[in-house]
Parts: C-alpha cells; structure tokens; sequence
C-alpha cells in the first residue's frame, strides 16, 4: 500500500507526519528505523502519527515514535507540526489534540508560527521516573567519570538539564549517552545543555533519547525554561536559541501551563511503500 506523508520540521527538529489509516497495523520498530535513515528512507527525528481512527472529542490524536523506533509521550515540536498539518485541512486557528501525555491545545499564529499548551512541567521524580527519594531543585549523580549537577522535570516526557558556561564545549556527547544508561533514569531521559545568556535568553543543545543530538527539541526547550525559571535565574517569557532557530516559551510559573511557541515548515509531501507485518 502507498501512505501519503508530509515532511516537516520545526526549528530544524524534522518529522515525517502521517494520518495512519484505520485498521492498518502500526509500523514496527525496525520499520520506523529505516524510515527514519536518511539515507534509504525521508529522515527525521521522530515520526508522527495522526491516529485515522480516532473518535474522540479533540480535533485530532497522535502518536510519537522517536527514530529508533520507540513510542515516546510528547514532542513539543512535532505536535506544533501536526497541528500546523491539521488546520491546514480544516481552516481552522485552534486546535486541540489528544496525545499520549495529555491533551494539548494549539493555536496558529502569523508566519506559519504555531503555539502550544503543553500542560504544567512536572517536577516530582515519580513524574519522569527519575529514581531519587526526595525531589529537589539540584540533583547530583555520576555518569560515567564524571560528576554531574543538574535539574530534572517532565513535560510529559522525561528531561534533564545541565547548566553549563560553555555550551560550544558541552560534553553532549558523552553525557548525553551516559545519562540514557544510568539506572536512575529506567525510561531514559532527555539531556539538554543550557547556557544563561540573560532573564530572558538562553541557548541550548539537547540529546535526545532514541535520537541522539538534534537540531532543536520543543519539550527541552519548556524543560530548560521551567528549570532556570524555578531557581530565579529567568522571567517568564524567554527566546531559546537552539543550532536550529528559535523557539519561544512562556511560563508564568508552578501551578500554570506552559507555552512553547515557534515556527513550523513544510518541506515537502510524498508517499512511501508501506506492507503491515508482524511485530
């Protein structure tokens, strides 16, 4: 069968949007993998299913499935993508999607710009799961040969975050790997680097789980915010510079929704050769 898709991306961070038909098995893991080799299939970070079968009361559900053929529970970028996707067919400026973390609102905005709702930044351990006993703002661990202080949060998926001086020198790839084996984080997690350029600015570079490092990632981003806003060191509203672009949050602070904002781009459509298998 053929499946029609979209090519997306958000700040660079790339997706492949499909509206999955109803009744047709989900792709394996081995099956998004390939795809998501960008040598023999479109590429992308994480590939994004709008759920053909859904009756639900949103306008919309999807599915996050990171590169290596994981399920994940968010992505700030891609769900910005899908929404762009669906108002695109409807006309319409809001939406509100029903996601595996939760249901998100979104709203378009000029310049193909689109904002989100993702919900109120989870700070307790138990939320990412992060194995500690008591939640804190700092936490300190060894990963690999080195000793590592940093926040963590969930923004519907799991996210640490490390501050550091020099973001040009962030041992992303070193501890970005080491955090994914660490057995304090049995889902995995997220690590982002963040560099304080000032209340309202900061540059970041993020590891994702499942990926490795990306251009940019939306979740880490609101994490990233919602660390740096937690220990006073920024305002509520914050530009966040990624190798990508920039993404935009807002977070008045504990107790309100987080608002991740920035653009989203259509690069091209096509269609793919798909045969259901078993898993």
């Amino acid at each position: 069968m053929k499946l029609q898709f979209a090519k997306m991306h958000g700040a660079g961070n790339d997706f492949m949007v499909v509206r999955w038909p109803a009744g047709v098995d989900l792709p394996s893991r081995a099956q998004i993998s390939f795809w998501a080799n960008r040598r023999f299939g479109p590429g992308f970070d994480q590939l994004m299913l709008i759920c053909g079968d859904y009756t639900g009361p949103e306008d919309g559900a999807y599915r996050v499935f990171n590169a290596d053929g994981q399920e994940v529970e968010q992505c700030g970028n891609g769900v910005r993508c899908v929404a762009r996707y669906l108002a695109s067919e409807s006309g319409t400026d809001s939406l509100s999607l029903a996601g595996v973390g939760g249901i998100v609102s979104a709203r378009m905005l000029d310049n193909d710009k689109v904002t989100v709702n993702l919900g109120n930044p989870e700070f307790s351990p138990n939320a990412l799961p992060f194995l500690v006993e008591d939640e804190a703002q700092i936490y300190e661990l060894s990963v690999g040969d080195q000793h590592v202080e940093f926040g963590a949060v969930s923004m519907g998926n799991p996210h640490a975050v490390i501050i550091t001086d020099s973001l040009d020198k962030a041992p992303v790839g070193i501890l970005g790997p080491g955090f994914q084996e660490h057995e304090a984080f049995p889902s995995g997690v997220n690590v982002s680097f963040m560099e304080v350029k000032g209340v309202a600015s900061i540059r970041l570079r993020v590891f994702e789980r499942g990926v490795g490092e990306t251009l940019a990632c939306g979740t880490a981003a609101a994490a990233a915010v919602a660390i740096g806003r937690d220990r006073g060191m920024l305002d509520a509203q914050v530009d966040v510079s990624l190798p990508g672009g920039v993404l935009e949050v807002y977070w008045p602070g504990r107790g309100s929704p987080l608002w991740l904002a920035g653009p989203t781009t259509w690069v091209y459509e096509g269609q793919i050769d798909y045969e259901p298998t078993e898993r």
